[in-house]
């Protein structure tokens, strides 16, 4: 049943849409910070916004019934990594201020959701080893830029804990990295 409804076109369309809004939001959310970045850091300092983009191109080949695995791992394991990682930053950030905006909890579910949703699909992509491999590369890349730059997403309150956040998101990088392999390239292995 669930399985009828992810690949339902009007839920996909529905999805690619709301995808789509969240991206275009999350660009504009980070519009100030892409402002003061050097270019050379560009693409890779939008975090969530460019792993829902990602995501958002995965939905709209879905669409059409077609495939684009590169693409897949990217929205897999960036979806993931950065959909818990704001979770947690939000948490921490209730933790350390002892309050949470509104915008705060609207971030905790938005997110939340994105590692959901790329997980959801897992049986439906077209990943194999080499993909995986790219889209490792790209994350780690992206953890370099951010923790030995200083290119990371601005949480003021949790600035004194960045050496902790960055050994926290290599780790999760890696989390999300391996969960991607287990759910599309070992089950394809398992079965030859």
């Amino acid at each position: 049943m669930i399985k009828y409804l992810l690949l339902d076109k009007w839920f996909l369309f529905l999805l690619f849409i709301i995808n789509l809004l969240g991206t275009v939001y999350g660009f504009f959310w980070y519009r100030y910070q892409l402002f003061d970045t050097p270019d050379i850091f560009l693409l890779f300092v939008p975090d969530s916004p460019t792993a829902s983009l990602f995501f958002t191109i995965v939905l709209l080949f879905f669409l059409f019934k077609k495939n684009a695995p590169y693409i897949e791992a990217l929205a897999m394991i960036t979806l993931f990594k950065y959909g818990i990682w704001a979770v947690v930053m939000n948490l921490l950030t209730l933790i350390v201020e002892g309050s949470l905006g509104g915008i705060g909890y609207m971030l905790m579910f938005s997110h939340g959701a994105m590692a959901i949703q790329g997980l959801l699909y897992a049986p439906f992509y077209a990943i194999k080893l080499r993909h995986i491999v790219l889209a490792a590369i790209w994350t780690l890349h992206n953890d370099v830029i951010d923790y030995v730059f200083g290119q990371m997403p601005v949480y003021s309150s949790l600035t004194e804990y960045m050496d902790e956040i960055g050994y926290f998101t290599f780790w999760l990088s890696m989390l999300s990295i391996g969960i991607a392999y287990v759910l599309t390239v070992k089950p394809k292995n398992s079965m030859t």
